[in-house]
């Protein structure tokens, strides 16, 4: 896993060892941002299931403006941390330990970019698909960018939100989320 472009382009970034998270794939990854390129300067990210951190990361290597990074583990808070070092990105960063849900019922800071790409099984991907909009943390023209496995469904409207369409790459579909 690597950042693909921009200023920490190239740089390594480390995975954890076992099954808590599942990074999102080079291929997909590469596709997704090739999908929002234009969204990304100057943007404030939230990466709400950071995971590795890899998405907002390669976010701000691409010129984002600033990121927060948001997972329940601590474990996966250090890596997030190491990773953010490893691109020296860390000062445009964030890192909290915090149920996403907790930390969206507190939220009050507004975001260009959400990366939502929770674990697969959970209905987390929708509970917070929900609550982010029903609560106002999007800037307006704001993406949320979800990350899905085939087969997993969502809800296509929510009230002041437009689909993209499903953009497919082997079992994993991204659809991106835009505030009108």
């Amino acid at each position: 896993m690597r950042v693909i472009t921009g200023k920490a382009r190239g740089v390594a970034l480390k995975t954890p060892d076992g099954l808590a998270t599942r990074p999102t794939a080079d291929r997909v990854k590469e596709a997704l941002f090739s999908i929002i390129q234009f969204d990304i300067p100057g943007a404030a990210v939230l990466d709400l299931f950071g995971g590795t951190g890899q998405l907002g990361i390669e976010a701000l290597s691409r010129g984002a403006k600033c990121a927060v990074f948001t997972d329940e583990r601590e474990d996966a808070c250090r890596l997030i941390r190491e990773n953010l070092k490893r691109t020296k990105l860390d000062a445009h960063a964030k890192v909290l330990r915090s149920d996403y849900m907790a930390y969206l019922r507190t939220c009050r800071e507004k975001f260009n970019i959400i990366f939502l790409d929770p674990p697969y099984a959970e209905v987390f991907l929708e509970n917070s698909l929900k609550m982010i909009t029903e609560i106002d943390i999007l800037q307006t023209g704001g993406i949320i960018v979800t990350e899905r496995p085939v087969g997993k469904e969502l809800l296509c409207e929510f009230p002041g939100y437009k689909r993209s369409k499903d953009y497919k790459y082997g079992k994993t579909l991204l659809a991106i989320y835009r505030k009108e």
